[in-house]
């Protein structure tokens, strides 16, 4: 570059500067107000007069283990054996307690997996993109339900973003262990096994493998009838449960037969969306790029696509992704910029009506919509930005690095072009 030429001058994106500024320090009173309207949307299950309704059936097994019987005799206690283990301290509380406590404890883990979510994009808890999650969060029906319910996803909610933080560190073998633990508790991060397969991990995923079978297998041994399991629940999960929680679930295979659609097709076409969304999940990882952006919308797409699949998917499930797809916010090239990440979630923001499916009987069509959207635009995305980056970033035991054939590359052309380049001092 000449004495009279000037440097380009690089101007700042709209986005940019809008994750600069989420990313600042919000004002005290704006923090004062998101913590009371997230509180008071935690313990608006109070004002039901039953709450807490499947911690109960948790609570429920672990005094049918103290009392001699087996857990598995209730057909609604569908978790594996070591909740009933980790349900026992709750069997010391009354029903009274359990009511005022379970909403404000359910409540609190999403919360702690929200400002893990922030973390593992580098973001305070105390900034302007914090407010603005904890006040999405309240008005969001998924945290609602969870909390009116007391369900055990809550665990999940924790566990997925603290996963993904760890493994953003390099800590795969601690990442294999929280998703371990979570499954130990409910099978619902299972899916995160292909995350370490795909991060070729091989140490993280015998650790979220070993974990829960090894959580398992002690605790079954404990309890009476442990067969139970494999004769009676299991059946009733493949099954799709009952008619009592069949119109709450949201997977494919059980709303597409209330549409109409056979129950063959409508496997089958589950199966096919649950694959691409796979296959799209590999496209975001191949793709590289941000680590931590990385990490989680690959983490997001499989799971998602669990959710299309298995049955049960009930409107909570959310939870687990949704905080974390949303604090991606600000990083640039992130899903979550696009407008199209934000229209499957509008509707499920409390007081926004859809009208046909406001019942809780039909909500499951509003909630198909929220993870086919979901899935569908993180997919999109992947599928747009496939060669993009390609081969860039790449896994190591010790976290991401550059990839050195292609570090190799860039120094050969780099040479290259230097012996190539003319000296000026030779004229």
């Amino acid at each position: 570059m000449s004495a009279t030429e000037t440097a380009p001058v690089t101007v700042p994106s709209f986005g940019d500067v809008a994750s600069a500024w989420l990313r600042g320090r919000a004002p005290r009173p704006a923090l004062v107000s998101a913590v009371l309207v997230f509180t008071l949307s935690s313990v608006r299950a109070y004002g039901k007069a039953r709450s807490g309704i499947d911690n109960a059936v948790v609570v429920r097994a672990a005094h049918a283990l103290l009392s001699g019987g087996s857990p598995y005799a209730d057909k609604r206690f569908l978790y594996p054996p070591g909740a009933v283990f980790a349900a026992l301290p709750q069997t010391l509380l009354s029903e009274k307690v359990l009511f005022y406590v379970v909403p404000v404890v359910t409540g609190a883990l999403v919360a702690v997996g929200g400002v893990l979510a922030l973390r593992i994009f580098g973001v305070r808890a105390d900034s302007r993109l914090a407010v603005a999650l904890a006040l999405g969060t309240a008005l969001f029906l998924p945290f609602q339900s969870l909390v009116f319910l007391g369900n055990w996803t809550a665990a999940s909610v924790v566990a997925f973003p603290a996963a993904l933080l760890l493994a953003r560190n390099g800590r795969w073998s601690a990442a294999g262990v929280v998703v371990g633990a979570a499954v130990a508790l409910k099978p619902m991060l299972v899916p995160l096994f292909l995350l370490f397969l795909l991060a070729r991990q091989w140490r993280a995923l015998a650790w979220a493998l070993g974990v829960p079978a090894a959580i398992s297998l002690s605790a079954a041994v404990a309890l009476p009838r442990p067969g139970l399991f494999f004769t009676r629940t299991l059946p009733f999960l493949l099954h799709g449960q009952d008619a009592y929680a069949r119109p709450y679930d949201a997977s494919w295979p059980a709303v597409l037969p209330r549409l109409g659609v056979p129950h063959t097709l409508a496997f089958a076409l589950a199966a096919v969306a649950g694959t691409a969304v796979l296959y799209f999940a590999w496209l975001r990882w191949r793709r590289g790029g941000d680590p931590a952006l990385r990490l989680v919308e690959c983490a997001a797409l499989l799971m998602l696509a669990a959710f299309v699949v298995s049955r049960p998917s009930f409107l909570n499930y959310a939870l687990v992704v949704v905080p974390s797809l949303a604090t991606s916010v600000v990083v640039r090239g992130a899903t979550a910029r696009s407008v199209w990440f934000w229209v499957p979630l509008v509707p499920q923001l409390g007081g926004v009506p859809w009208p046909g499916v406001d019942s809780g009987q039909r909500h499951a069509f509003r909630d198909v919509v929220m993870f086919g959207g979901l899935a569908a635009v993180l997919g999109l995305a992947a599928w747009r930005g496939r060669g993009r980056d390609a081969g860039i970033v790449t896994e190591s035991s010790c976290g991401y690095s550059l990839c050195s054939e292609v570090s190799e590359a860039l120094e050969v052309s780099e040479i290259s072009e230097v012996e190539a380049r003319p000296d000026p001092e030779a004229r």
